[in-house]
């Protein structure tokens, strides 16, 4: 049995900005389980480049694709639909940020961060239905993962208003998914990792990487994520392993949410 646990051999998957950051973390580890993988980037030709660098390990096809409107995720789909088929995982990672002090916070700075984390994911899945209910059986779901983030269930002091509020609201639409689609053999859970190496973070470290050790300090473990991590809990998500885990929301964070 563990020989099985958490293969994906013969499974499909769409990983939405799966050219860089935690996507592409995610995107390694499920080609590394076996899975043929689908990722997404707004610019063609890092998506091209990710999914070439990608193919050593397995399956990789490039849809670059503009995910801040609902057509452009309904056209995506589409594409998906074309170039793959058939869908046993949906990983809704692509995200905006803005930040900002509160006293000149723009109103610009909301409409794009809600629709490209909280509106695009929905309409993904939707899309998607079709080919998410027709991979699910009752003794193995196809899989929704939607990427949340910590800043959405405590107070991170980020000065990222819009986009703390779009984290939380993703947390809370996962619960209703689950809940909605449990009857078509769909779990859908939220991931929601802490602080990793990414853009996002870049301004915590420095120009050899070394981190800011006031954040260290704020992360009971004292580290960045690494890739496994983030990797390891979407492949026991999306295996045979996770397959009875629906509507839960799991911090990969280094204990931040846990032991504070």
């Amino acid at each position: 049995m563990s020989n099985t646990l958490f293969e994906l051999s013969g499974k499909s998957a769409l990983v939405t900005g799966g050219a860089q950051g935690l996507g592409r973390m995610i995107a390694e580890g499920l080609l590394r389980a076996g899975a043929t993988v689908a990722i997404t980037s707004r610019k063609a030709n890092i998506c091209k480049a990710a999914a070439d660098e990608m193919a050593s390990l397995g399956c990789c096809v490039a849809l670059p694709a503009d995910l801040s409107t609902p057509e452009a995720a309904v056209d995506l789909v589409a594409r998906y639909r074309d170039a793959v088929g058939p869908c046993h995982i949906l990983v809704n990672n692509a995200g905006k940020t803005w930040g900002g002090k509160i006293d000149d916070f723009p109103d610009k700075a909301w409409p794009g961060v809600m629709a490209v984390n909280v509106q695009t994911p929905f309409t993904m899945v939707r899309e998607l239905l079709p080919e998410l209910a027709a991979a699910g059986t009752a003794d193995d779901p196809a899989r929704v993962i939607n990427i949340g983030s910590v800043a959405g269930i405590r107070t991170e002091r980020l000065n990222a208003y819009s986009y703390a509020a779009s984290k939380a609201a993703i947390h809370m639409l996962t619960r209703d998914l689950a809940g909605d689609l449990a009857e078509r053999n769909i779990t859908v859970n939220a991931v929601i990792p802490g602080f990793f190496p990414t853009k996002m973070t870049a301004h915590m470290r420095d120009a050899d990487e070394s981190v800011d050790p006031t954040l260290l300090a704020h992360i009971p473990l004292r580290r960045l994520g690494r890739a496994d991590d983030i990797a390891g809990i979407v492949v026991f998500l999306c295996s045979r392993g996770g397959g009875y885990v629906t509507g839960a929301q799991i911090p990969v964070d280094g204990g931040i949410v846990g032991c504070g």
